[in-house]
């Protein structure tokens, strides 16, 4: 058998050296060798990535749907609405306030003005603990601001907590010099914010959201001066009172409207702004003179202080025009500070005020009876110390023996027995010649508006002649048992003094508009009241009772001047009990008395001090305020003696009078 060899050995080969990293190239797999095949073995296969990348594919492109959707709701569906609440966030719209009109004097000197003022306002969305970054915002800003708009921090606070809105006013007609306090006051706050901003901190700020809104203040340059005619604006800039009332709509212009962009409580400058321009008010022009006002007013304020009287009033009249150079009452108020007026005497009581006149009115009673030629100034008058009518017994204010007077001499002494006497002759029988006085009065203004068109004006109170009592029918015809206010009482020496002419009172001479076009007031309506040959004679008789030395107004002369007047002295009905009580003591009159040109007329409530007679106390007013207008006008001195009238008839009668 052949012998069998010994199995060999495989003696391994030497190993390879490893390849670097970077020379190494692909490892290729180790082959293996064929073996026996197992039984049953199963193949492993990869899934399909095809229906997982649809799944994805399906996701995003419905994500994307939901995208592009409402990106089109947004850009193009509902485009005009997300603007519109853009917008509305975005942008603040504020009223730009027109400038108010002045009211000067006939000169053009400011009675009343407007100046810059701030409407000082805020955000209180900008004061939430999101936006300001302090949980107590408000109540801190209302501390900061109480002490500068004078306003309660607790107010202010729950003001600046005012839900849903953008805009609060925190206060009205603020000074330049409040703004620029708080505006240093957001400084600070500002430069804090960003300082603790760049230390990683929130930086609140508790003054970002207050603001500002240019507005306008009134003021009036002279005080109390003219106060009772000029009135007052409200908080809203509205005319409260006076010819600031009567005359809003005149003075007030037109409101404009201006829009910005902002962010963060500031404008942004680039993103435009739309504006429509507030219109000016139209400027008032008053017949009042400055001067001849501040006299009128000076003096009265004085004599009411010494008489400790209710109240007093001045009015002056440019005889021949009707203008009114002076309407003063006191006391006044000073319509830059209505905190501290007295209530009582807000108003005009010189056109608000219906009183009795008393001798004043005494004029319009000699006008009929001349004029009706049932008597002269030289008709004897036999006056006795008492006359007895209806149910009265009347007298004189003085006690006297039975006096022979003239019709003049009855006006010069102010008897108001010889008045009955000779009103009693305008007719045939009292109740015609009641008739007869009482068309004389409506003429001359009474129991109607004067003609200035002044709110809350009297028209006084005169009763229809058949509705007269049995005393009323001896008392009107000397003033008593009618009503009458300051300026009518003017109006009726004005008529004297204009030749028996009345001429409407005015106060307003015209307007000028935004286009400083000037537009006179309407002429005012004139009226024949007596003729002008009654009116002179009427002229003469008054300067009887200031001339005179019978007379009852001789301190009422003026050095120079001819002096046409009369002297009053009523009993007084207290507005609050309706009785009477007290009296009213009035003086009025013209002067020169040969060429009228000024019309003078002062009345004074209820004098508690010293005397109470209208010469004695309204005579002195009527010469200084008289003088000083007479002055003021450059009106020349008169240029004739006055031709004395009789006083008195017989034997024992002053040759003189």
């Amino acid at each position: 058998m052949p012998s069998k060899e010994p199995p060999r050995r495989r003696v391994p080969a030497p190993a390879r050296p490893a390849r670097s990293a970077r020379s190494a190239g692909p490892v290729r797999p180790a082959r293996r060798r064929p073996g026996p095949q197992r039984k049953n073995a199963r193949t492993l296969r990869l899934g399909s990535p095809r229906p997982r990348l649809r799944l994805v594919s399906l996701c995003l492109t419905l994500v994307m749907a939901v995208f592009v959707v409402r990106l089109l709701q947004v850009q193009a569906v509902d485009a005009s609405a997300y603007a519109a609440k853009a917008d509305k966030n975005r942008y603040l719209s504020h009223t730009l306030t027109a400038d108010r009109g002045e009211i000067t004097d006939r000169s053009g000197t400011a009675l009343a003005a407007s100046v810059d003022a701030y409407d000082i306002t805020a955000d209180p969305t900008m004061f939430t603990p999101e936006q300001a970054h302090a949980a107590d915002a408000p109540e801190q800003a209302g501390a900061l601001l109480a002490p500068i708009l004078g306003v309660d921090a607790g107010t202010l606070a729950k003001r600046l907590r005012t839900p849903r809105t953008r805009y609060v006013l925190l206060a009205r007609r603020q000074s330049p010099q409040v703004w620029n306090q708080i505006k240093d006051l957001k400084s600070v706050f500002l430069r804090k914010a960003g300082a603790d901003k760049a230390k990683g901190g929130k930086g609140a700020d508790v003054m970002a959201g207050v603001f500002q809104e240019p507005s306008t203040k009134r003021v009036y340059p002279n005080g109390d001066l003219a106060a009772g005619v000029l009135g007052w604006v409200n908080a809203d800039g509205k005319g409260a009172g006076g010819l600031e009332s009567s005359l809003d709509k005149e003075l007030s212009g037109k409101n404009g409207k201006i829009t910005y962009a902002q962010s963060g409580g500031r404008q942004v400058p680039t993103a435009g702004q739309s504006e429509v321009p507030a219109v000016t008010g139209s400027d008032v022009q008053l017949t009042l003179d400055r001067d001849i006002q501040w006299a009128a007013q000076s003096a009265i304020a004085a004599q009411v202080k010494k008489s400790r009287a209710d109240r007093g009033y001045v009015v002056v009249q440019d005889t021949r025009t009707g203008e009114v150079l002076a309407m003063a009452d006191a006391p006044g108020f000073d319509p830059n500070d209505l905190t501290h007026a007295d209530p009582g005497a807000l108003g005009n009581a010189a056109l608000q005020d219906a009183f009795e006149p008393g001798s004043t009115s005494k004029v319009m009673s000699m006008a009929a009876v001349i004029q009706e030629g049932v008597a002269t100034p030289g008709t004897h008058v036999t006056v006795p110390n008492r006359l007895h009518r209806g149910d009265r017994l009347f007298h004189d204010d003085i006690d006297h023996d039975t006096w022979s007077l003239t019709l003049n001499g009855v006006l010069a002494k102010s008897s108001n027995i010889g008045t009955i006497l000779a009103a009693g002759q305008l007719g045939k029988t009292q109740p015609e010649a009641n008739k007869v006085l009482y068309s004389y009065l409506r003429k001359f203004g009474i129991g109607r508006p004067s003609g200035v068109g002044f709110p809350g004006e009297t028209s006084g109170i005169l009763a229809e002649p058949q509705k007269w009592s049995t005393s009323q029918q001896y008392t009107i015809p000397f003033g008593q048992g009618l009503s009458l206010n300051a300026l009518q009482a003017a109006s009726i020496y004005s008529t004297i003094g204009n030749g028996g002419v009345r001429v409407e009172p005015s106060l307003i001479r015209g307007t000028k508009g935004p286009d400083g076009r000037f537009t006179p007031a309407p002429t005012p309506k004139k009226t024949r009241v007596v003729s002008a040959a009654t009116a002179s004679t009427v002229s003469r008789m008054l300067e009887s009772v200031v001339g005179d030395e019978e007379g009852t107004g001789v301190s009422a002369r003026i050095p120079g001047y001819r002096v046409a007047g009369k002297t009053g002295t009523a009993n007084r009905v207290d507005p609050r009990t309706g009785v009477y009580r007290g009296y009213t003591a009035s003086f009025a009159g013209f002067a020169p008395a040969d060429k009228p040109r000024v019309t003078v007329y002062c009345a004074i409530q209820n004098p508690v001090r010293g005397p109470y007679f209208g010469g004695s106390i309204c005579g002195p007013i009527y010469k200084k305020v008289m003088e000083f207008a007479l002055k003021t006008l450059q009106v020349p001195p008169t240029g004739s003696k006055p031709a004395a009238l009789p006083v008195a008839f017989g034997p024992s009668s002053d040759p003189h009078q």
